[in-house]
């Protein structure tokens, strides 16, 4: 959902904002949160939490007491205490629902100790803001030119202003530690700004860039995905994925958070399945087994002399005959088992609409032998109809 300025221009050209998310509406930005108490009254003795979210560049957020009690909405634009001077940020969240979230995010829920807000911003302050804001892009691609001269392995992948433009925040990742004290040396000669270096993880770089992902949806970790939790080749076995790093791995390079949404629903479903390293005690043989299907509750085993045939049992029938093997009994054969499953020809594919046929929405070409037939009978009946002329 984006706001009215991000609709489409002239011509059916999109037309944006150009505030890369930050718009005043807050219709188009990341990681908002739905106000559901927005639409219910107080008691009539308590009052209204004093309590501000505000969300600044690329959803970054923070949370400010409203102790000169203005009349704040989502959607205003207003200048904060800042370390030094002040910055400009956006309402985001106002009322109970803030405690909820200070509550939530484990932050201290004593308002004292939360910094203020000043007032709502002027135009001065958002003229200034907006010209800071402008510059970014260009102080970026500057300080990677002078970081690349000092030869640090670092990559800078984002500057933020201050909302009065006193200080600069550069947003760096790195494999190693990184001496970058004659790099902030050199910012602040050129910048003629107070320079603060902030290092941030290969996960907090894609969401503060966003992107989409290979399922064809924004990044979850820009949208809606908060926390970060560590991902494991573990969880792609579970889930018997290939372990592809190219199909496994995010555009932040380490593994897919998505990995971690389904596998306690897979670890549920394996509860069921004896172990893989299990073998068939039978008079025929031992058997192994060589692949699971955890949806169908299907196992294939394989006879150790025989490992070219796959008996396909049910998880009960491998539970079955593993318990035989544990009071010393083996059965005669995995075949004894083998539930014989009859495909009705309803449930077979048939094509309906054609849907094998590559060509199907060609035209069909047409001959032109027709057209020479129809032309030569045209030309004999014209021959046929020539009345004889008459000599003299």
């Amino acid at each position: 959902m984006g706001c009215t300025s991000c609709a489409t221009g002239a011509n059916g050209q999109p037309k944006g904002c150009k505030n890369n998310g930050t718009c005043g509406t807050d219709g188009c930005n990341k990681l908002t949160v739905f106000d559901w108490l927005s639409n219910m009254s107080l008691p009539g003795d308590q009052e209204p939490y004093k309590g501000v979210e505000v969300r600044f560049k690329n959803g970054r957020k923070h949370f400010y007491q409203n102790s000169e009690d203005l009349t704040l909405s989502i959607g205003d634009v207003v200048a904060t205490e800042a370390s030094p001077g002040h910055d400009i940020g956006i309402v985001t969240l106002t009322g109970e629902l803030v405690r909820i979230q200070i509550k939530k995010k484990k932050q201290p829920s004593d308002l004292k100790t939360l910094p203020k807000i000043y007032r709502k911003a002027t135009q001065k302050d958002i003229d200034i803001w907006q010209k800071c804001r402008d510059k970014e892009l260009a102080v970026q691609k500057q300080s990677r030119e002078i970081a690349m001269r000092l030869g640090l392995k670092m990559k800078i992948s984002d500057v933020e202003y201050q909302g009065d433009g006193s200080k600069a925040i550069f947003y760096y990742t790195a494999e190693d530690r990184v001496d970058f004290r004659e790099l902030i040396k050199e910012f602040a000669r050129t910048f003629n700004t107070r320079i603060e270096m902030k290092q941030v993880g290969f996960r907090q770089e894609a969401a503060r860039l966003g992107g989409i992902g290979s399922c064809g949806r924004e990044l979850c970790c820009s949208t809606w995905l908060t926390d970060f939790r560590s991902v494991n080749t573990s969880a792609a076995r579970y889930q018997q994925l290939s372990l592809n790093p190219q199909k496994l791995a995010g555009q932040c390079g380490k593994l897919k958070c998505c990995l971690n949404y389904e596998l306690d629903t897979y670890l549920e479903a394996l509860e069921e399945f004896p172990g893989t390293d299990v073998k068939l005690k039978t008079q025929k043989g031992l058997a192994s087994c060589q692949k699971i299907d955890i949806f169908k509750r299907q196992m294939w085993f394989a006879y150790e002399n025989d490992w070219m045939n796959w008996h396909q049992l049910n998880v009960d029938k491998v539970n079955e005959i593993v318990a035989m093997n544990k009071k010393g009994k083996s059965p005669a054969s995995l075949e004894e088992f083998i539930e014989v499953v009859e495909v009705r020809n309803e449930e077979l594919f048939n094509n309906v609409v054609g849907q094998d046929s590559l060509t199907r929405f060609d035209r069909p070409k047409r001959s032109r032998n027709k057209k020479r037939t129809k032309s030569k009978g045209k030309n004999r009946n014209r021959k046929r109809n020539r009345k004889p002329q008459k000599n003299g």
